[in-house]
């Protein structure tokens, strides 16, 4: 009797462990189920939730001044280009690219033309010509100039393109023109709460130094603008150096007109030697007359001298006659 009682006991405490297991699994399983319904409710799913990170990125990576950040976007370039060839009529190759530029890139403008004439011929001349193209159009007039030469008998002597990266500066510039208009519009409200004359002295200052600093970066972005949408094109045209022929000597005869000619040439630089000595001394005669008078003076005064202070010979008594001797 008392061991059927302990297998009831048991039962019953088994029976009533499952029965509290049971209830604790699906009070678990209904508050997850109710944290994920929540959840669910609150956010659409993990694809939009990524999408909203990622736009918050790009939106913080479009207001930073970083160059890295400015990778991502569209970028800013200058380019200048300076084009030097040589070809056979510089006057007919400047008016043919000036024509073919203009079509290509109807927007184009010159910034400069010089014409330099050769010293050595007269008729050739060494031209400068500037031009002012739309980016678009620049990579197909960079590929033409390039093969121009080649194609037209010429020379291409050299190609340099220069490429500067202003992004930076003009994603500087902008943000900072947005700022001061902001600030504009905040001291114009400003102005309009103004109180006293004292604020609005204040206010109308610090307003003007904003708009100056508004119009000056205006005129560097317009300026940034021009340059990005606009590249210098600079095309040199020398002509050809052509080998002229160097003539060779031919031997002549005897030549009685070259000899006359070369005689009267020596005679006439005999002469011109003759009358330069001439005229030498005519101008120099103020000293040599004077000199010569003065050294004949001397002479004349020298040999009077001489003659007094001589003393006289002795006179020698003359031998007598010898008398013929008589044998």
């Amino acid at each position: 009797m008392v061991q059927a009682k302990n297998h009831y006991r048991r039962f019953i405490l088994l029976y009533g462990g499952l029965v509290m297991l049971a209830l604790l699994l699906v009070a678990c399983g209904g508050s997850a189920s109710t944290a994920a319904t929540n959840s669910s409710a609150s956010m659409p799913g993990n694809y939009p939730q990524s999408s909203q990170h990622s736009s918050a990125s790009g939106q913080a990576s479009g207001n930073s001044s970083n160059p890295s950040s400015a990778s991502y976007g569209p970028r800013y370039l200058v380019k200048t280009l300076q084009v030097d060839m040589a070809v056979k009529d510089t006057v007919q190759t400047a008016s043919d690219l000036q024509s073919w530029i203009q079509a290509t890139d109807p927007h184009s403008t010159s910034a400069g033309l010089t014409y330099q004439q050769d010293p050595a011929n007269n008729n050739l001349y060494d031209i400068s010509l500037t031009f002012s193209v739309e980016a678009a159009d620049y990579a197909q007039i960079e590929s033409y100039l390039s093969s121009y030469a080649t194609g037209h008998k010429g020379r291409l002597l050299s190609l340099h393109e220069t490429v500067q990266d202003v992004t930076t500066n003009y994603i500087d510039t902008q943000s900072e023109l947005k700022n001061l208009r902001a600030e504009q519009q905040r001291l114009l409200a400003l102005m309009g709460q103004a109180q006293s004359l004292n604020d609005t002295l204040t206010i109308e200052q610090k307003l003007t130094d904003v708009e100056g600093q508004i119009e000056q970066i205006e005129e560097n972005l317009n300026a940034l603008n021009g340059q990005i949408t606009f590249y210098t094109v600079t095309i040199n045209l020398s002509p050809i150096d052509v080998a002229t022929p160097v003539p060779t000597p031919t031997a002549s005869g005897w030549n009685p007109g070259a000899v006359f000619h070369g005689a009267l040439s020596v005679a006439i630089a005999i002469g011109e030697a003759l009358i330069s000595l001439l005229i030498w001394l005519a101008v120099l005669s103020i000293y040599i007359v004077p000199a010569a008078i003065l050294a004949w003076f001397g002479l004349r005064l020298k040999r009077a001298y001489n003659r007094r202070t001589m003393p006289k010979p002795a006179t020698v008594p003359a031998a007598p006659p010898k008398l013929p001797v008589v044998d």
